[in-house]
């Protein structure tokens, strides 16, 4: 139970150190990482495409596969690489993020296009959001996001893993 406790107090440190959504002052701005465009996607995929180097087409849940033999994939975080999330009732053509700070060997900050459920939140660009891995066996496959509105990280979402970039490669 101490243990549990132990988590969730880092993870509301990590949250108030965060902030709002954009401001969370210890997220390394990596080189190619924001780029030089408008602050809006309408699409998860251009964005991840865009600021991460991995040149990969198709729907978000598509790209684990397709980055089988052209990029190295794992799940272990870190920063640059491509979180995808894979296809779910709640997404229908899965979701990709990528990563800019890993905080612990559970929790990560990620910025990602086109995540939430209304006009306020979709098509935008969303920085500095909290996920934290809540598998058993900590390999990163099923994970909860950071929900600014209700504070608390929400739902549990399947994912596949990291697609990391060549020159940042590890597994």
């Amino acid at each position: 139970m101490q243990n549990g406790l132990g988590r969730t107090l880092c993870r509301w440190l990590l949250v108030a150190a965060c902030g709002s959504l954009g401001a969370c002052g210890g997220v390394q701005r990596l080189p190619g990482l924001y780029p030089p465009k408008a602050d809006s996607y309408n699409n998860c995929v251009p964005y991840a495409r865009d600021v991460s180097g991995v040149a990969l087409r198709g729907d978000a849940w598509t790209w684990w596969t397709a980055a089988a033999g052209r990029y190295p994939r794992g799940h272990r975080p870190q920063p640059g690489a491509v979180l995808v999330l894979a296809r779910s009732s709640r997404l229908s053509r899965g979701h990709l993020a990528v990563v800019t700070k890993v905080i612990g060997p559970r929790d990560i900050v990620v910025t990602h296009a086109n995540w939430g459920w209304d006009s306020a939140s979709r098509g935008k660009v969303h920085t500095a959001m909290a996920v934290t891995d809540v598998t058993p066996g900590n390999d990163w496959t099923a994970l909860r996001f950071w929900n600014y509105d209700a504070g608390v990280f929400g739902a549990v979402y399947p994912a596949y893993g990291f697609i990391y970039q060549p020159r940042h490669a590890t597994r």
